[in-house]
């Protein structure tokens, strides 16, 4: 336990100069772009002169670089800067749009392993045969796939089903009338509320089931590549000269496979809380990923440098949690 401590410390040090640095990375990028900020958020060409000086000298923009960097960063940081587009504090609007992408994103991971997991075995098991062949073009289709492509193709699947079955699709879905969890779905769902948890269900499963779809073919690649090198290892071949059945091999080989698949696991999920930008666009969704294409769209830095901590924040206390994990799964593990 002291080591582990010791290693905790250790970790939460060194995350605090890494988010910064990913912030400081992407200011910069913001700050070398040559425009006028004030004018743009002011309204353009057409904005009154008086109202972009006011903007201008609220955000310090004729301050020096690493001033400007502080005054954002403490700002952001504090939650007491707000953004010129949309007039509130940038987390208390993440934190508010969290629970809608954390849910697509939860829900996404749960199909990609029910999809990905018994696949990559399977392919593993009956290697070079004609199912591994079809398992593997699938991966290698979905690998290449566009997401918005997949999502588009779902989407016009969907409507055309509704249309043969003359059901109207719903054009908006509801919200719990009390906060639970956090997850609007499950809370809809402890509540009892099972007309919101339906509006909510049929609203996000298809986008999860787009995201689903493409990382369940990773999770299927990863695992079968995994499970192949487990199952010709000599330990595999000394406990089948000994006599041990397939299905206490296949027990021993899938344990050996835990390690690394919690890690693919761990950071594409992370990666989905920020990389479900294109879905929630194609799917009308709201969320993180499409307030932040659309602040992209407004220059607006504030939303883009809040945004860019929260998930930066989120990956690193991922791989933290990850690495906690591992000593809890291999006891072989020392901090």
């Amino acid at each position: 336990m002291p080591n582990f401590t010791r290693y905790l410390v250790r970790r939460l040090i060194t995350l605090i100069p890494t988010v910064i640095g990913v912030v400081f990375l992407t200011f910069l990028i913001g700050y070398i772009i040559p425009m006028d900020l004030a004018r743009a958020w002011a309204g353009g060409i057409k904005a009154r002169p008086e109202f972009i000086d006011e903007l201008r000298r609220k955000y310090h923009l004729d301050s020096p670089f690493l001033a400007l960097f502080y005054f954002f960063l403490t700002g952001i940081l504090t939650n007491s800067l707000e953004s010129p587009t949309i007039g509130a504090p940038i987390f208390s609007v993440l934190i508010a749009l969290f629970p809608f992408t954390a849910q697509l994103a939860i829900m996404a991971t749960i199909i990609a392993v029910l999809i990905g997991f018994p696949v990559g075995v399977i392919s593993a098991y009956k290697r070079d045969t004609r199912m591994d062949y079809l398992m593997r073009l699938w991966t290698y289709s979905m690998n290449a796939m566009p997401v918005f492509f997949l999502g588009y193709l779902i989407k016009f699947a969907v409507y055309e089903v509704y249309a043969e079955l003359r059901i109207l699709p719903p054009l908006f879905f509801k919200v719990p009338s009390h906060r639970i969890t956090g997850l609007p779905i499950l809370d809809a769902l402890l509540l009892g509320e099972f007309d919101v948890f339906y509006s909510l269900f049929f609203a996000y499963i298809w986008p999860a089931l787009t995201l689903g779809l493409i990382y369940g073919a990773i999770y299927a690649r990863f695992i079968r590549n995994t499970l192949l090198d487990v199952l010709e290892s000599e330990f595999i071949a000394y406990l089948r000269a000994k006599g041990v059945s397939e299905r206490a091999i296949l027990k021993h080989a899938l344990r050996h496979t835990m390690i690394p698949l919690i890690t693919v696991i761990g950071f594409s999920f992370s990666s989905l809380l920020g990389g479900a930008v294109i879905v929630e666009i194609v799917f009308h969704l709201p969320g993180i990923g499409s307030f932040m294409y659309y602040a992209f769209l407004l220059y607006d830095v504030v939303i883009i440098l809040g945004t860019t901590l929260f998930f930066a924040m989120i990956v690193v206390m991922t791989s933290l949690i990850i690495d906690i994990i591992y000593g809890i799964i291999d006891p072989r593990v020392r901090y």
